[in-house]
């Protein structure tokens, strides 16, 4: 049972090992370059910037891009189950029908809870 999960242990410790490394040979190679004007200043397009930086975004539209993300996963485990759902209604019953509901119960409870702090008005 145990020689099953030896490929997954030894790619989490090769993960492990790597990010060690790359953080290792970061500082090791950041800690010898000298800082300048020049090199702190922004690089577009080889111009030397000119005027003020560019404006901040609001937080709003970080909160609705994480939204987006969150329902289009929602779509993507939605997918399959619809595929299959003919196919294990006649050996589940109809377990697999109410965990689909409760999972949208629970991403509907989340889309209410954003609705009700003003995420999607934007005229705030």
């Amino acid at each position: 049972m145990l020689r099953e999960y030896l490929p997954v242990l030894l790619q989490i410790i090769v993960a492990i090992l790597f990010a060690a490394s790359a953080l290792l040979v970061s500082v090791l190679v950041g800690a010898s370059g000298k800082r300048t004007r020049a090199k702190d200043t922004a690089y577009e397009c080889g111009m030397i910037p000119q005027g003020e930086r560019q404006p901040r975004f609001s937080v709003k539209f970080y909160l609705v891009a994480m939204l987006f993300i969150l329902f289009d996963i929602e779509i993507v485990f939605m997918y399959p189950w619809a595929v299959v759902y003919r196919e294990f209604l006649r050996t589940h019953g109809p377990l697999i029908f109410w965990s689909m509901f409760s999972f949208i119960g629970i991403i509907t409870v989340g889309y209410v809870y954003a609705l009700k702090k003003g995420v999607l008005d934007w005229k705030r």
